[in-house]
């Protein structure tokens, strides 16, 4: 048995609602990289910048001697 129903969804419609599920994704996604971002910075360990090379050298200055 055919159906005669007509197609009650306009393109136009569906237009937005395919830019709409397009935004939600890439809005997602932003958030899901804002989420990894902070959990790389979170377990990187602290102060991870040059002080924590020892290159055997004393912190204190030698007396200079004449």
């Amino acid at each position: 048995m055919a159906s005669n129903a007509k197609k009650k969804t306009t393109m136009a419609k569906i237009n937005r609602e395919n830019a709409v599920r397009e935004r939600r994704l890439r809005k997602q996604a932003r958030k899901d990289a804002r989420k990894q971002a902070a959990a790389d910075v979170a377990a990187a360990p602290p102060d991870a910048g040059a002080d924590a090379v020892d290159d055997g050298a004393d912190d204190e200055a030698a007396p200079v001697t004449r």
